[in-house]
C-alpha cells in the first residue's frame, strides 16, 4: 500500500483496485498483483528495402550487360503470384528468392562524397578498380576530380550493407545480390 497522501487514495476490495481522489472515484477491475508485462513483439521495425545504385556508362557493353542482369534481379526479386491463378507455381514457391530491393541506375558520376564512401566500402587494397591508377583514397579523389572519366564504371554500390562490386564481373554483382540481408 502506497504512503497516505490527502487526494489520492488506493484501496483494496475483492482484489478490485479502487482509487479514491478528492471529487471522485474510479473502480478498476484488473488484478493489482498481475501486472502486465510488455510484449517483447509489440513493435517490429520493418527493414527497409535496400538500394543498389549502379553507376553506368551507356556506350560500354560491359555497363550494358551489368545493367540487364540487376533489371533482371531486380524484376526476379519483386515477382509475385498468387495461388489462384490457373498455372502451376510451385517452381517458384520452392525456390530461393533474392530480397527485394530498389534499383537506380544513373549515367551521372557519384558526388565527391558518394565516392567517399564507396572507397571506405571496397578499403585501401581495391581504391584502383574504382578510380584509374589510383593508389589510395586522397589520390583517387584528386584524379576523379580532374577528370570524371577516371571513374571506371559499372560500379554497383549496395548503399545499405557497405558493399561494392565493380567492373564487368556479372557473378560477383550476383554475389552481392544474393548476400542482402532477407
Amino acid at each position: 500500500m502506497e504512503p497516505f497522501q490527502p487526494h489520492f487514495i488506493r484501496l483494496l476490495r475483492n482484489n478490485r483496485e479502487v482509487i479514491k481522489t478528492s471529487n471522485t472515484s474510479r473502480l478498476h477491475t484488473q488484478n493489482p498483483q498481475s501486472k502486465a508485462k510488455p510484449s517483447s513483439k509489440m513493435f517490429r521495425f520493418h527493414k527497409p528495402i535496400d538500394i543498389i545504385t549502379l553507376f553506368h556508362k551507356a556506350t560500354s557493353p560491359a555497363s550494358v550487360r551489368v545493367a540487364a542482369a540487376l533489371r533482371q534481379a531486380s524484376a526476379a526479386a519483386s515477382e509475385t503470384s498468387t495461388e489462384d491463378q490457373a498455372s502451376d507455381h510451385t517452381a517458384q514457391s520452392n525456390a530461393v528468392r533474392r530480397p527485394e530491393f530498389k534499383l537506380d541506375i544513373t549515367e551521372a558520376p557519384p558526388t565527391a562524397d558518394q565516392l567517399r564512401t564507396i572507397l571506405d566500402y571496397v578499403g585501401k587494397a581495391r581504391v584502383g578498380t574504382i578510380v584509374k591508377g589510383a593508389e589510395d583514397q586522397e589520390e583517387a579523389l584528386r584524379r576523379f576530380g580532374e577528370n570524371v572519366e577516371s571513374l571506371q564504371r559499372p560500379v554497383a554500390v549496395d548503399w545499405n550493407n557497405g558493399k561494392v562490386a565493380a567492373g564487368e564481373n556479372e557473378s560477383e554483382i550476383l554475389k552481392m545480390l544474393n548476400d542482402l540481408p532477407k
